[in-house]
């Protein structure tokens, strides 16, 4: 039997409000751990950061619980098409090629990353002769590798890692020559440019070209969750116009990152 015209717009309000914009559900956000000082986990197994810090001020503000769901980098796109959980909140940096797949929020940081040598084994990045044949250690999957593949694949020896802190522990002892970092974990797991840690920058931040490092951080949604995205970025703004942003912001980092 064919539908009437007020049949087929009954259904489709229905459909509207199948899915409330407020839900008593969790608000289960897929973090990969540990990314100090944004997320990380305590001696005593507590999930910290300030990102963890930041999601759960965003949670209070909408009204639901925050479930943390621990996903590995390589997963967490795809973990969040399959709707293991609500949204992404690790780091991830707005590129055009991840805009194809996810939706993101408004960014509410800015992700430099960073060269670093052993003290003594410093590189000049510019001189293409002097990377020759380098090693030169990435995160697999992230940005940074991505960058590093297109622009010195062909130069250098591009050695991948799960993890950051694998990355972190090849560096420090010396089985790499180099590492491209994100400049947070360098300070974190290296102590960078520390008296006494032996690990230096090579570079000055890099956040350009914009193709590979992105227009800052956000936290990702699946693209049919408009709704949900747009209630965390009404709780984002008024996070940032009361000064919460700032406080958790000088909690955790000592130089700005804002955008």
């Amino acid at each position: 039997m064919r539908r009437t015209q007020a049949g087929i717009a009954t259904a489709l309000t229905s459909l509207l409000f199948a899915v409330p914009a407020y839900s008593d559900d969790p608000l289960r956000l897929a973090v990969d751990v540990p990314f100090e000082p944004f997320e990380y986990r305590l001696p005593d197994g507590t999930l910290t950061g300030f990102e963890v810090e930041l999601g759960e001020e965003v949670c209070r503000r909408i009204e639901r619980e925050c479930e943390w769901v621990e996903q590995g980098w390589d997963g967490i796109i795809p973990g969040l098409l399959a709707r293991k959980y609500d949204a992404i909140m690790s780091s991830m940096a707005i590129t055009d090629a991840r805009r194809e797949q996810v939706l993101f929020s408004e960014p509410y940081y800015s992700n430099p990353s960073v060269w670093v040598t052993q003290e003594g084994n410093e590189v000049d990045i510019e001189d293409h002769d002097a990377l020759e044949s380098l090693s030169v250690g990435v995160q697999r999957g992230t940005i940074r590798d991505e960058y590093i593949t297109d622009t010195y694949g062909d130069l250098v020896d591009v050695r991948r890692y799960a993890t950051g802190e694998d990355l972190a522990v090849d560096i420090r002892t010396g089985r790499l020559d180099a590492a491209f970092m994100y400049y947070p974990l360098a300070l974190s797991s290296l102590e960078v440019n520390a008296e006494g840690s032996g690990i230096v920058t090579s570079s000055p931040l890099i956040r350009e070209p914009k193709h590979y490092f992105g227009h800052g951080v956000a936290a990702a949604f699946h693209p049919r969750n408009e709704a949900l995205a747009e209630q965390f970025n009404e709780a984002l703004r008024e996070i940032k116009q009361d000064g919460t942003y700032d406080e958790l912001m000088n909690k955790y980092v000592d130089y700005d990152i804002k955008i």
